[in-house]
């Protein structure tokens, strides 16, 4: 098996404090179920930390807590020192549906957010059009959603969650509904992204390898209720491309995750060489 060596991340990281923080993180719903227990775990600034786990880990319900869409039960979830809703402005995120109104153009659908903050015509659509050039639609920007493939929509879905200019990006599996061939091209887009505006990113799914290509760091969430497993540092260098994927280093990083998300899977808590 391939000798994998530590690499540095593509962004230098701040030395004070996490630009996220989780701290004793529980959260428990109105009917009694617990969907988080105790979870603890900071994103450094420039990061890019995938989220893994069984169905019913509480991924998503992480992802929320962080965005300020739902309130933990107990703990504390800071972002850049301040609480979720304080820091919505530096925050975008990005379902699985890429949810575009059918009515309105490529470009309106962008401008939306711009729109209802009633920025300047002339400057909201400058916005938009350099969005638009960023993520290669600018082609596209008068057709209508059911114009477009799925990759488009979701790249659409991405130019409306840029226009804010987001310090912090949290993706909720936006590739999930993709063929392989159409999902491994966003991801090499979103890396491609993610290196150009040095976003710190969250970002949930369930594919192992996704998540390897991607990621700086992996956190492996166990079930029932949803906890910390390991948080593991991807081994793979920087840049990464479509070449990476047909490395031997990827393909061992790729089993040495699957190999501790089954041990979480069947009850395990042991780390994998």
């Amino acid at each position: 098996m391939a000798e994998v060596t530590q690499v540095e991340r593509p962004v230098k990281l701040a030395a004070n404090f996490p630009e996220i923080a989780i701290e004793g993180v529980t959260k428990k719903f109105r009917e009694g179920a617990t969907a988080l227990e105790n979870v603890s775990f900071g994103v450094e600034k420039g990061e890019f930390v995938s989220l893994l786990g069984p169905s019913g880990c509480g991924k998503s319900t992480l992802l929320k807590l962080v965005a300020g869409l739902s309130s933990v039960t107990e703990g504390t979830v800071t972002v850049n020192g301040m609480t979720p809703k304080n820091a919505r402005e530096l925050v975008s995120f990005i379902f699985q549906d890429a949810t575009l109104l059918p009515w309105r153009t490529v470009e309106r659908n962008v401008g939306l957010g711009l729109e209802l903050e009633r920025v300047a015509r002339p400057t909201r659509e400058e916005t938009v059009r350099q969005m638009l050039k960023v993520v290669g639609l600018e082609k596209v920007a008068k057709r209508y959603p059911r114009q477009l493939s799925g990759g488009m929509k979701m790249r659409v879905s991405i130019a409306r969650a840029l226009v804010s200019r987001p310090r912090i990006l949290l993706l909720d599996e936006p590739f999930a509904a993709l063929d392989e061939m159409s999902r491994d091209r966003m991801n090499e887009e979103l890396l491609r992204l993610y290196l150009e505006q040095q976003w710190t990113v969250m970002f949930v799914t369930h594919s192992v390898a996704e998540a390897v290509f991607l990621s700086t760091r992996i956190v492996i969430l166990a079930p029932h209720p949803g906890r910390v497993a390991h948080v593991e540092e991807v081994r793979l260098p920087w840049p990464r491309t479509e070449e990476t994927r047909m490395t031997e280093e990827f393909e061992h990083e790729v089993g040495r995750i699957s190999r501790l998300l089954r041990g979480v899977k069947s009850g395990e808590a042991r780390e994998v060489a």
